[in-house]
């Protein structure tokens, strides 16, 4: 009988600590958390992931300048498959990020709006570009709607 209510008493517990689980996403929890899943999930071209993390129609919006960092010449995304193409894969945006190291800075919340910095770092010319990742809250989820595409060049 003991032995019966331990079981029930563990499954029970079990039953809670997955439904408590369910409704939460971590990544969500921070603008800082949500920029590291989405790092996350383009080493493992988790295109599902990434549309989970990205206001996918306001980064085609983005008609001004290239994220990828390597050009003055903004490319043009004309639906959201484009940019997960280019941030998965073999998408130039990936190619150049994952060859530059990345640091997550600082993080600046006004609201419902967010600000993360973000350091891409390429060692073998000692040069840091610093960028601004910004985010907004929908739906009490942060989401990635600018890659902030120029940034500021530093020689470190």
């Amino acid at each position: 009988m003991k032995l019966k209510v331990s079981v029930i008493i563990i499954i029970l517990l079990l039953a809670m600590m997955m439904l408590s689980s369910c409704g939460s996403d971590s990544s969500q929890a921070d603008p800082k958390k949500t920029v590291i899943s989405m790092f996350g999930a383009m080493e493992k071209d988790d295109r599902a992931k990434l549309a989970h993390l990205l206001d996918l129609p306001e980064l085609m919006n983005n008609i001004q300048d290239d994220y990828a960092l390597q050009t003055n010449e903004p490319r043009v995304f004309y639906s959201p498959e484009e940019i997960l193409d280019d941030l998965t894969g073999e998408g130039e945006t990936k190619k150049r990020w994952f060859s530059l190291q990345r640091i997550i800075n600082h993080v600046n919340v006004t609201g419902d709006d967010a600000s993360v910095e973000v350091t891409f770092v390429d060692k073998e010319r000692s040069i840091g570009y610093l960028t601004r990742f910004g985010l907004h809250k929908k739906n009490d989820r942060w989401l990635i709607y600018s890659f902030k595409t120029r940034p500021s060049q530093n020689q470190l």
